[in-house]
C-alpha cells in the first residue's frame, strides 16, 4: 500500500509540473500565480475516481451540477486580478470544493469564500484541512449578496456566470479594487471590473463557459 501511495505522489508531482509548463505555453506569465497553482495538490480537491485526471486542463464534475474550473481559467482569472498589484482582502463567490480558494490563499492572507450549497461547503472544509490550509474563511450564504460584514474587498472573484454584475458585489468592491466574473448565458465572457475614481470600468476578456450563478442557498 505504501508503495502505491508514494508512486501516486511521484506521478502527481510529474503531472503537476507538466500542468505548470502547459500554463506557461498558454500565456500565463505571472510566476507567483504559477507557483501558487503548483503548491496546491489539485487531486485532493476532485472526486477520488477522477484523481488521475486532476492535472488535465479541463473542468471536472464535483456533483450537485457543479464543476472544478480548469487550471488555465483559474490562472487566467487570478493573473488578471493581480496584474501589477497585490490581491489584498479577497472574496470568492462559489467556493465549490475549495480549490481556487486554496490557490488564492497562497497569494494573500485574507481570503473569504462563499458557497451556497452546504454539502459542497462541507467538502471544501475537509479538503482545506487536508492540505492544512487554515487561512480561508468559509461561509454558507447566497453569493450574489456578497459578504457585507467583511467588506470592502480589494479583490472579488466569481466562479459562476451572472446574467449581469450583482449590484451588491459592486458596492463591496473597494476603491482601486478589481473584480472578475463570467457574464452571460448561452454565450459568456470574462469581465474584469475596476473601481476607479471615475467609476466602474469594465474590460471584456476571454470567452468562457461556467455554471450559472444562482440565488438562495441549498
Amino acid at each position: 500500500m505504501s508503495g502505491a501511495v508514494s508512486g501516486f505522489g511521484m506521478t502527481s508531482q510529474r503531472t503537476r509540473t507538466r500542468m505548470i509548463e502547459r500554463l506557461r505555453e498558454q500565456g500565463i506569465v505571472d510566476e507567483e500565480v504559477l507557483a501558487a497553482i503548483a503548491a496546491v495538490p489539485r487531486h485532493i480537491f476532485v472526486e477520488e475516481a477522477l484523481a488521475s485526471r486532476a492535472y488535465e486542463d479541463t473542468a471536472l464534475p464535483l456533483g450537485f451540477s457543479q464543476t472544478i474550473s480548469q487550471p488555465y481559467v483559474v490562472a487566467r482569472m487570478i493573473a488578471a486580478l493581480r496584474a501589477g498589484r497585490q490581491l489584498g482582502r479577497t472574496l470568492e463567490i462559489g467556493a465549490g470544493c475549495g480549490y481556487q480558494a486554496a490557490v488564492l490563499a497562497q497569494l494573500t492572507d485574507e481570503v473569504y469564500a462563499i458557497e451556497r450549497i452546504e454539502p459542497l461547503l462541507a467538502k471544501a472544509r475537509i479538503n482545506l484541512r487536508a492540505i492544512k490550509q487554515l487561512k480561508v474563511r468559509l461561509k454558507h450564504a447566497d453569493g450574489q449578496l456578497g459578504l457585507p460584514e467583511a467588506a470592502p474587498f480589494d479583490t472579488i472573484i466569481v466562479a459562476a456566470a451572472a446574467s449581469r454584475v450583482p449590484p451588491a458585489l459592486l458596492r463591496q468592491l473597494a476603491p482601486g479594487g478589481r473584480m472578475i466574473l463570467p457574464v452571460g448565458g448561452a454565450t459568456q465572457y470574462l469581465a474584469l471590473i475596476e473601481h476607479r475614481t471615475e467609476g466602474y470600468v469594465e474590460t471584456r476578456l476571454d470567452a468562457v463557459r461556467f455554471v450559472p450563478l444562482l440565488s438562495g442557498v441549498e
